[in-house]
């Protein structure tokens, strides 16, 4: 099963993913857990050009394909070899985010970054994708009162981080059995026991829908 984790900045995206794995590790799954951009060597370069505050004069287009990369690689190395293994792959983003971020919040075309992605990733998308949804001005401050690492995308304006939380929020809204909203600004243990209770549930469907279809044959 493929489950990612997305939202805005400072929604607590990686410190609500770790404390997932642990659980369901701790419940006997077989767990890899993983990030994009990265979750490979090759990939892990690319996200230090994404993220270097000093590149700033990166145009989108540069800024979408280093990202495709990235998930290529990952896709192929990682992602794939664990679901076909029978693994639950958790991915802090994917796809997702160039959606939100290239898309809704640089501007660039939608349909030309849905091609791109599907070519990138194969055509492979996340059985359940959790919206980890804070309002962006509070999800920046939260980032900075935390101390966490400003990269290239924290520093951009206001209103580029709204846009993509707006995305995310039609992203959502086109594909709703795919995703799941979690309000984030709250303290969280509460967010992480909301987090637990969603992904048991679409395990639990799915061990029932695969026990049926054994059943049937």
């Amino acid at each position: 099963m493929f489950i990612t984790l997305e939202g805005p900045e400072g929604a607590g995206k990686s410190s609500q993913i770790r404390p997932l794995a642990s659980f369901l590790r701790e419940r006997g799954y077989d767990v890899l857990l993983t990030r994009e951009p990265g979750g490979t060597s090759i990939g892990d370069q690319i996200r230090a050009v994404l993220h270097d505050t000093a590149n700033t004069a990166m145009n989108p287009t540069t800024e979408v394909l280093l990202y495709a990369a990235s998930r290529a690689q990952h896709v192929a190395e990682r992602i794939r070899p664990a679901l076909a293994a029978g693994r639950i792959v958790l991915c802090d983003r994917y796809a997702d985010s160039t959606m939100a971020y290239q898309g809704y919040g640089r501007g660039l075309d939608l349909d030309d970054l849905r091609r791109l992605t599907a070519y990138a990733t194969g055509g492979l998308t996340p059985d359940l994708t959790l919206l980890l949804d804070i309002d962006a001005a509070r999800g920046l401050a939260r980032r900075r009162v935390e101390g966490e690492e400003m990269n290239r995308l924290d520093l951009e304006a206001l209103a580029f981080h709204q846009r993509v939380r707006a995305g995310y929020h039609a992203l959502m809204a086109a594909d709703p059995a795919r995703w799941r909203l979690i309000d984030a600004d709250r303290p969280p243990e509460i967010v992480q026991a909301e987090v637990r209770q969603v992904v048991l549930e679409r395990l639990a469907a799915r061990r029932e829908s695969a026990d049926y279809a054994d059943f049937a044959d």
